[in-house]
């Protein structure tokens, strides 16, 4: 029997170690440790897959530290657009939302979608409707803002750049450039059951013109899971994920091309990506309960737990 497993990414970028302060990293580590613990306990008490990532991107969009929910970056009009998706492996069934500013957690949105509803994606004010009418939790869009995102979206403006969250100036004191960071939070397990499950959610980028859609919210670009393969959760250029359609490149490549999960994250991460100008991470765990959590980036905000076992948490790239 397989041990259960979960894992969570809050974004991927560019590391300013020498502008850190110790105490930005510590409580990076501190809100990583806080969640994977979280997620591993509900497997433990035998929660399925599928609500241990929903919990785990629910918690990361309440942490303001991460481009997700409370701490969402802006757009160019200095509004706030937020997706996420969530796929069950065991089924396939996926439910996503697009473009939403008034869900304080998107990520339950997206999971009621996939219960509830014959459809699969809602964007816009259809998602907000859709969320009011099965009584998830409304927020004003001001709910979301931070003044650290908001000095972020003008220096953006200075520089007339659109960001990836955790890429920019080391400003802020933390662990990944501010700036210029993938801000994009997930989470990927196996349970007891052997069933796999995914989920993604995110703010977008950081002087994006409104209305722009990234991988996140796009099954087999930002997020996959079927029980014969692997769960995949990226964060990265949104842009190049769609065009490779890199989550459900990992699960092609196993299950046509008999790859390891491990071979197939190196010929995603490390050469289709990267030959599309594009970075980033992902984080996947496959049916035998194998984790790969890999990036080209400087570094990528992780952590991932096995029942019974000592959570491991990381931003830089090791050695």
């Amino acid at each position: 029997m397989v041990k259960a497993v979960i894992a969570i990414h809050g974004g991927a970028g560019a590391i300013t170690r020498s502008a850190m302060s110790a105490e930005k990293e510590q409580a990076y580590r501190q809100a990583l440790t806080d969640i994977i613990t979280a997620g591993q306990r509900m497997l433990a008490q035998g929660a399925s897959a599928l609500d241990a990532v929903t919990e785990a991107v629910r918690l990361l969009e309440e942490c303001p530290l991460f481009n997700a929910g409370k701490g969402a970056v802006f757009t160019h009009q200095g509004t706030h657009e937020l997706d996420a998706c969530v796929m069950d492996g065991r089924t396939l069934e996926v439910g996503a939302v697009a473009g939403v500013s008034r869900l304080r957690n998107p990520v339950l949105a997206a999971r009621k979608v996939l219960e509830v509803s014959p459809h699969v994606l809602f964007i816009g004010a259809g998602a907000e409707q859709f969320a009011r009418d099965n009584g998830l939790e409304q927020v004003e869009p001001d709910y979301f803002s931070t003044p650290e995102r908001w000095e972020q979206l003008q220096r953006a403006l200075a520089s007339d750049e659109m960001v990836l969250d955790h890429d920019g100036a080391a400003k802020a004191g933390d662990p990944l450039d501010p700036d210029r960071k993938f801000g994009t939070v997930g989470a990927v397990a196996i349970d007891a059951e052997g069933n796999l499950a995914a989920a993604t959610s995110t703010g977008g980028m950081t002087n994006k013109q409104a209305g722009r859609v990234g991988d996140s919210p796009l099954p087999g670009a930002g997020c996959y899971a079927s029980n014969d393969t692997v769960a995949v959760s990226c964060t990265g250029t949104g842009e190049v994920f769609i065009r490779t359609l890199a989550a459900y490149d990992i699960a092609a490549q196993m299950r046509y091309g008999g790859h390891s999960l491990q071979q197939a994250c190196v010929n995603v991460i490390h050469d289709a990506i990267p030959e599309l100008g594009g970075s980033g991470g992902l984080i996947a765990v496959d049916r035998f309960g194998n984790v790969a959590l890999p990036f080209n980036s400087e570094g990528m905000y992780r952590a991932f737990a096995r029942v019974g076992e000592e959570a491991e948490v990381g931003i830089y790239r090791e050695g």
